[in-house]
């Protein structure tokens, strides 16, 4: 209305937390009503604020970790411990990970495929968070042809998604094999999972304004609550 500042935020814990919501969203639209085998792969702020939103989404009855770094995936469990009654297990390699799992996490700096689609069980559902360009991703060609796959913004997978650019460009399918936005699947636009034994796939690229809408949020939060500090800015 006015263009003036209304607050300011640290924009590395708004994006670590909304993030991991919108996976969260993703995993009660798209993820099986019992699921609850947690796999994550990656040990960073995002590994842990998606334990945070998939706990929420679906009671957890396992959790599994696997990072590059052994001591990164020791501190995450130990993190997790103190938020979370369910204990997190590290393991040594990925399908040693995902292996039976039915929700699983990517969150990792991956430019090459690190999760390959015989390792993961059918009725399973993927967040795919890490890779964010065109060159640049976590998953196989075989695990984004096998699934059904969502976005959180169709021009933003077309343009920027190596998951799902790469094996285009291969010929494993072509645009239509995006079913549709998370949006539309919560407005009953687009359909979500069909059935108990398909493989669902969430690709995240993240919206500004899903930034916009958090840091907001968070801001009216401080207010009511009293939280923060008032500076006065100007001359």
């Amino acid at each position: 209305k006015h263009g003036s500042l209304p607050a300011i935020l640290d924009a590395s814990s708004i994006t670590g937390i909304r993030t991991a919501a919108v996976s969260g969203v993703a995993t009660r639209a798209l993820a099986r009503p019992d699921a609850g085998d947690l796999a994550i792969l990656g040990s960073g702020v995002q590994a842990l604020t998606h334990l945070d939103a998939v706990a929420v989404a679906r009671p957890l009855r396992r959790v599994r970790v696997w990072s590059r770094s052994a001591e990164n995936a020791a501190k995450f469990a130990k993190a997790a411990a103190k938020r979370h009654p369910v204990a997190v297990e590290v393991m040594p390699t990925v399908e040693a990970a995902v292996t039976g799992a039915d929700i699983i996490c990517t969150v990792t700096a991956a430019r090459e495929p690190i999760l390959e689609r015989r390792w993961i069980a059918e009725g399973a559902h993927l967040n795919v968070v890490g890779a964010s360009q065109p060159g640049a991703r976590e998953v196989d060609s075989d695990t984004v042809a096998a699934s059904r796959v969502y976005a959180d913004r169709r021009e933003s997978l077309l343009a920027e998604s190596g998951d799902f650019l790469i094996p285009k460009s291969e010929g494993r399918f072509g645009d239509e094999h995006l079913i549709g936005e998370l949006g539309e699947v919560l407005e009953g636009r687009v359909p979500g999972r069909t059935a108990p034994g398909e493989v669902t796939l969430f690709k995240s690229l993240g919206l500004a304004i899903e930034d916009v809408a958090a840091a907001h949020f968070v801001a009216q939060r401080a207010v009511e609550e009293g939280v923060g500090a008032e500076l006065e800015i100007g001359g």
